[in-house]
């Protein structure tokens, strides 16, 4: 099985939460991809952050797992669900909904997140942190 990780999950890691750094560190022997939605958005937290070392942190991080690009299905599936939510009344964040529709059709079985309104009715296995015995929440 391999594991989708989201950017809060990468964000602890990099800042060295234990809990969090095992879990990584047992998840990776079986795989790790990160989309480059949630690369863009840790890049961010790196050249605002106020710790230099933060940069070097994520280029090992990156060593160790597969970048996920986009294809035209997940462009798809997102306009279709990013509509019906719309009409529902309820919006998510385009980055949120777009990995939240990529997790299942890129094999990973899992995602690592927080729990959030993107994932509910979603056909992958969600791990999240409260899934970890409320290590957040």
């Amino acid at each position: 099985m391999r594991y989708l990780v989201d950017t809060d999950w990468v964000i602890h890691y990099l800042n060295g939460k234990p809990e969090i750094v095992g879990r990584i560190q047992d998840f990776g022997a079986q795989g790790l991809a990160l989309s480059f939605m949630s690369l863009a958005e840790l890049y961010e937290g790196v050249f605002y952050s106020r710790d230099p070392r933060k940069s070097e942190g994520l280029q090992a991080f990156l060593g160790g797992v597969e970048l996920l690009g986009l294809e035209d299905e997940t462009t798809r599936i997102f306009g279709r669900e990013r509509g019906r939510l719309r009409a529902q009344g309820r919006t998510i964040g385009y980055f949120d909904l777009l990995l939240a529709q990529r997790t299942p059709r890129t094999g990973q079985r899992s995602l690592l997140t927080y729990p959030h309104a993107a994932w509910e009715g979603g056909d992958a296995s969600i791990l999240s942190l409260r899934d970890f015995g409320g290590i957040w929440g």
